[in-house]
């Protein structure tokens, strides 16, 4: 099979004839030769890939962060359809939860995944802040355009219904998470990696309370001070320049504490660290709800494309390394929620925004780190649809009196705050 082929294109070759079953792929070869693979099916997408001079020795070289670079450098152009199409036609023929059946792992695979988890970024202070700006201080341009203009919510949306738009969605999100955290007026609450304000700023004007949200870029510093002012709640929310660590040294307490989308910045080593600091930043009674994307599976290891080009010092957790961090410093986990599609259904619209702008941003960058941002909201979109990757919201209390018995008080809060 393939025996007209060069020997680097045969290897490319039977890697999409055993991984591409459902949908078409005709491939155009940089030595000359065109292939199809898979068979037209539902759901599935009918497309045309084209390798240009240098794209196979760059797949070959590294296949992972090779052909995300082939396609950053329009090396590996794509016919039909975009890379999201791309992405979601190779993960949705080989799906995380397809049902195989489960085997003990190798000796050599045990072996494997440890040297992995020793590889995991620590993220210590000295580098936090360099991590953050790499990702965060790229202008505060990009993510007007391509986030939900009310709260700028750069996390996973929450969609409890059919047909709902990405500025509901957020909105629902901030209070499913508002809701959790069993609010009163006039409480302190921290917000642990705010963003551009958005959360702050919710619950100061929904739930009549004073929040201090901390950052560890000066782009979102900025902008969600001057949004503050906008929204007309600056004399309840303020933001500073801080890392958790710091904070939790100067001996500061908070009624309430929220961190949505910040815990993947943490980095594996640290996160005993991390809980140590939201357990001394609580008072007894307090109540702490952690969003974060998640692994659905055992703990493993960040992709070299996004270690390299979107989240330097990142680490996606398992819940099961969460959970056993948290325990060492006994913080009680009262709840977790697992919001499986969700984030996906939020990507597709950043994606679809990106799509729509792309004269705009090429020109506030380049057309290269166009095709790196999709390629990145593509790749993502692809694992929370058929990968592994999910969000957790878990909910954390000192003391195990500090909340209803039921779950009940969450729902009728939503009501209220969505009122």
């Amino acid at each position: 099979m393939f025996r007209h082929m060069s020997a680097s294109d045969r290897i490319i070759a039977r890697f999409f004839a055993s991984t591409v079953k459902q949908g078409t792929l005709e491939v155009h070869f940089e030595g000359g030769g065109t292939e199809t693979f898979g068979t037209p099916a539902p759901g599935f997408e009918n497309l045309s890939v084209r390798l240009r001079e240098g794209a196979t020795r760059q797949i070959l070289t590294d296949p992972r962060l090779g052909a995300a670079e082939a396609f950053m450098d329009g090396k590996l152009v794509i016919e039909g359809g975009g890379i999201m199409e791309l992405i979601h036609m190779l993960r949705a023929n080989q799906p995380w939860d397809k049902g195989q059946r489960l085997r003990p792992p190798t000796f050599l695979r045990r072996l494997k995944d440890r040297v992995a988890h020793l590889r995991a970024a620590t993220n210590r202070a000295s580098s936090s802040k360099s991590n953050v700006a790499h990702h965060y201080d790229i202008g505060n341009d990009l993510y007007e355009l391509m986030l939900d203009a009310p709260h700028m919510q750069y996390s996973c949306a929450y969609w409890p219904r059919e047909g709902m738009t990405l500025e509901e969605a957020q909105h629902e999100k901030l209070a499913h998470i508002a809701a959790k955290l069993a609010l009163e007026p006039g409480q302190e609450v921290l917000d642990i990696g705010c963003g551009w304000g958005g959360m702050a700023i919710f619950l100061a004007q929904k739930a009549g309370v004073r929040v201090t949200g901390i950052t560890l870029s000066e782009e979102q510093l900025a902008l969600a001070r001057k949004r503050a002012e906008v929204a007309g709640v600056a004399d309840k929310v303020s933001f500073e320049l801080v890392d958790y660590r710091d904070l939790a040294a100067s001996g500061r307490r908070f009624d309430r504490i929220v961190s949505v989308g910040m815990f993947e910045h943490v980095g594996q080593p640290q996160f005993e660290t991390y809980f140590r600091a939201v357990g001394n930043l609580m008072h007894q009674d307090g109540v702490a709800l952690i969003h974060t994307i998640g692994r659905m599976g055992q703990p493993g290891m960040t992709d070299a494309f996004t270690r390299k080009y979107i989240f330097p010092g990142g680490y996606i957790p398992a819940l099961s390394e969460t959970i056993a961090a948290s325990e060492k410093v006994r913080l009680i986990a009262s709840d977790v929620e697992n919001l499986r599609i969700h984030y996906a259904k939020t990507l597709r619209c950043w994606y679809d925004r990106c799509m729509a702008h792309q004269s705009e941003i090429e020109a506030m960058y380049d057309p290269r780190f166009f095709r790196m941002w999709t390629f990145y909201l593509s790749g993502a979109t692809a694992a929370f649809e058929n990968g592994g990757m999910c969000n957790f919201q878990i909910q954390y209390i000192r003391d195990r009196r500090a909340l209803p018995l039921s779950r009940d008080y969450i729902s009728e809060a939503e009501k209220k705050l969505l009122a």
